[in-house]
């Protein structure tokens, strides 16, 4: 139904920039690494320096920029630029209308509502809600072929905002409410994670999930039960991904951690209890000692419709000290994610084994099926069994995955223990026979155990080859030592850095499976008297 007032405006929870609202005045908008100086014209008739630029400009996320300075200036410009929108890509545009661009700009405009119609006259009043009936009645429509996972339930959120904040939508209540339900109880896990694996999809969903939850209130409606036991589930998760410089591991998709958006999200965890140590349904362990943290990837692929950014990174770790990571994936960077995405998904570009140059997943790489499918994951681990024990001096996690059984032969074991003091980490990777085998494999058998060290970390190989010698920021030094094999130092690309991608290292076991199908590793927390006399060695 046609609506005829907003009844209600949720708070936007993402961070503005005041600053920002006087470059957008002067026509300069900056999206995605790229500028455009409009001299006067509309930005939504300028082509688009890039598709993401575009995007950025069409979701109206930039509204709360300007709603940050509000002055009189600001609130003529919102609505001379919704005009500028409506009259050029009010009835269609290719990326304007994508329905994931949709749902985001419908969210914007609803959130700022009191500020773009504050003093607004009548007629911009019925023309602003004329087109805002009609993106949500359009998104009602395409809902249900929107991509899976965060796209989808995207939209719905959008869609209850709607219902919610716009008068006389009874029906739209009945049915964004249903899917709101279906869709929360299938992609959120019982253990607070999402079904794509990708932590950084929490911080995404729970800033529309929490104003959604107050919103009901506002207009005294209870919130479902299924919204408000997601959003417990979700909370601890937050801090199960979290590094002791309250970083995200990056798995699956994750790139910098916004922390801004992170400490929004956690003001309204009242609970603040410590994180699960082992995230089963999501496929993640947290091993825990003092001042250290260890996150594993224990899980498979999610379904194919949802791997759109999966990586095959399964078994892969992240490790810390205090404040400073040590060993990381590479990740993804904030912009320029397409030209990165297929090396960041490989096996290679994780703390892990790789085999024969290989990755435990298959994506799909025909440009022609990725312009209308994506580039899902066709195959990879389809069974991870995973053990933890907690020791009487730690905790050990072993897991297995199946990612190279089919083309190789091989299942890779890895087993993690960190000491209850948290000075000291070991691992042992082994490379043994798929049982599904039926003859030994006669081709390569060449392996590579690769850890990607951080770019604050400094590394240097010790003198017998086998240990490296790693300083930390604050001075700590930590050795790495594989026990019966040499290591090498390699170049690397960190590329979840919060100024885009950074030069780094990986230290780098390589071997023959035929030869040595073990390998043991160790990194041990060295005392400051250790430290001096390796350095007067080394030296």
């Amino acid at each position: 139904a046609a609506a005829d007032r907003i009844v209600i405006a949720p708070q936007d929870l993402r961070t503005a920039d005041p600053t920002r609202a006087s470059e957008i005045y002067a026509g300069r908008f900056a999206f995605a690494g790229k500028v455009v100086m409009c001299e006067g014209r509309s930005p939504f008739r300028i082509t688009p320096p890039s598709t993401e630029w575009a995007e950025m400009l069409a979701g109206f996320g930039w509204l709360r920029h300007l709603r940050a300075a509000d002055s009189n200036v600001t609130r003529a410009q919102a609505r001379a630029l919704i005009d500028q929108w409506i009259a050029a890509q009010g009835r269609w545009n290719a990326v304007s209308w994508r329905p994931e661009i949709v749902a985001r700009r419908v969210i914007a405009w609803i959130t700022h509502a009191p500020f773009i119609l504050g003093d607004a006259d009548a007629r911009f009043y019925r023309r602003f809600l004329r087109n805002l009936t009609r993106q949500v009645r359009f998104l009602r429509r395409t809902v249900k072929v929107l991509r899976d996972g965060l796209p989808r339930l995207q939209a719905i959120c959008a869609l209850t905002y709607a219902a919610l904040c716009m008068a006389g939508q009874a029906r739209l209540m009945r049915f964004a409410t249903q899917r709101l339900v279906d869709e929360l109880q299938r992609q959120i896990l019982p253990d607070g994670g999402h079904i794509s694996r990708n932590p950084g999809v929490l911080i995404e969903l729970l800033l529309d999930l929490l104003p959604l939850r107050q919103a009901f209130g506002a207009r005294n409606l209870t919130p479902p039960p299924a919204l408000v036991n997601a959003i417990d589930r979700m909370m601890p998760m937050l801090r199960f991904f979290r590094h002791g410089d309250g970083s995200f591991a990056t798995f699956n998709g994750m790139g910098p951690t916004p922390p801004d958006l992170l400490a929004t999200v956690l003001a309204y965890d009242d609970a603040r209890g410590r994180p699960v140590a082992n995230a089963a349904h999501s496929g993640y362990q947290r091993l825990e000692a003092p001042g250290v943290v260890v996150l594993m990837d224990t899980g498979v692929p999610p379904p194919m419709a949802l791997s759109q950014e999966a990586h095959a990174g399964c078994l892969s770790f992240e490790f810390s000290a205090g404040r400073h990571r040590i060993v990381v994936n590479c990740g993804l960077p904030v912009l320029g994610r397409e030209g990165w995405r297929h090396f960041a998904r490989t096996t290679a570009a994780h703390s892990t084994l790789t085999f024969a140059g290989l990755s435990s997943c298959r994506f799909l790489l025909s440009p022609r099926l990725q312009r209308l499918v994506g580039a899902p994951v066709l195959e990879g681990p389809t069974e991870v069994p995973v053990t933890r024990e907690q020791l009487a001096d730690g905790v050990r996690v072993r897991a297995a995955h199946d990612g190279y059984a089919n083309r190789c032969g091989i299942v890779h074991e890895r087993t993690v223990t960190l000491s209850a003091d948290g000075r000291r980490l070991d691992g042992v990777d082994v490379l043994r026979p798929a049982p599904s085998a039926r003859r030994p494999r006669r081709g390569p058998d060449t392996y590579a155990v690769r850890f990607h060290l951080h770019p604050a970390v400094a590394a240097r190989v010790l003198t017998h080859r086998n240990a490296v010698m790693l300083m930390l920021p604050n001075r700590d030094v930590w050795t790495f030592e594989a026990h019966e094999h040499p290591v090498t130092l390699e170049e690397s690309v960190y590329l979840a850095g919060p100024h885009g991608p950074q030069k780094t290292r990986q230290i780098v076991i390589h071997g023959r499976a035929r030869q040595t199908p073990r390998v043991a590793w160790s990194f041990v927390l060295m005392d400051p008297s250790e430290t001096q006399r390796l350095a007067r060695l080394q030296a």
